[in-house]
């Protein structure tokens, strides 16, 4: 059902159709992103579950059998996150495999990847923020180097995908805003550091974890509301004055009153 749900999502993008959901747009974004850059024309109605895509060009989107193209491997890029999560935390070669092996063979998660759905999308965000974190963490020593602003960086960008694909995005936030504050609080009681110096790594996590993310997050309703530029089913979920800028809607380039 969800796959009959975001691929129609999908197509609204590639055929510039506005619609309004419950979601940030980024994950249904890249989907249709996918589907127009491998050949998908945007014309299956997606109407019921079940249905056949017959010569409809959809592997972009969704992996199938030896396609394995974005969703899947997004989903299969979480083996590797988990991987590196591990051994960076543990330093232990065996943990970190075992880690992986899991991952590998468990069924939820291929199944999950097999379709055009929001989960892999967002479990790559929110996977690649803990990495990102974790990596951030054991640069701790060498501070404002290229790799420790790499990575600090690197994780403000996958706060606001995972926040961009899903609203559940924000545990990891919860997460990453925790271990900040607990790093400041260490740095804080660090006598040989002086309050200027506190004041620059301050800043740096403000820049990357806070302004950086929201930019972004910013941003993809600013390529949303960009692209959608015809009128759609969402079209009843926002004022006249904005269906007025909708391509074929019964308002387009109406005068409307503030």
């Amino acid at each position: 059902w969800d796959e009959t749900h975001f691929g129609k999502m999908g197509s609204y993008y590639i055929n510039r159709t506005f619609f309004f959901d419950v979601h940030p747009p980024l994950g249904k974004m890249l989907i249709g992103l996918a589907g127009y850059l491998s050949g998908y024309d945007g014309t299956f109605p997606f109407q019921k579950p079940g249905d056949r895509y017959e010569q409809h060009n959809y592997i972009g989107m969704r992996g199938v059998r030896l396609y394995r193209l974005f969703c899947a491997f997004l989903g299969s890029c979480l083996v590797p996150f988990a991987y590196l999560t591990v051994l960076e935390l543990s330093k232990s070669l065996p943990a970190a495999l075992l880690t992986a092996f899991i991952l590998i063979f468990d069924t939820g998660c291929i199944t999950l990847s097999q379709y055009i759905l929001l989960d892999p999308i967002l479990m790559f965000f929110l996977m690649g923020a803990v990495l990102s974190m974790v990596k951030s963490n054991s640069s701790a020593d060498r501070p404002f180097s290229a790799s420790w602003w790499f990575w600090l960086s690197l994780t403000g960008v996958n706060l606001a995908g995972a926040i961009g694909v899903k609203f559940v995005g924000l545990f990891v936030v919860l997460l990453v805003g925790l271990n900040t504050i607990y790093d400041l609080w260490d740095l804080l009681g660090n006598l040989s550091l002086s309050v200027v110096m506190f004041g620059k790594h301050l800043l740096a996590r403000v820049l990357c974890l806070i302004l950086l993310p929201l930019a972004l997050y910013t941003a993809m309703f600013a390529v949303h509301f960009t692209v959608l530029n015809k009128s759609g089913p969402g079209d009843g979920f926002f004022s006249s004055a904005f269906q007025s800028q909708l391509i074929g809607n019964n308002l387009h380039n109406v005068s409307i009153p503030e």
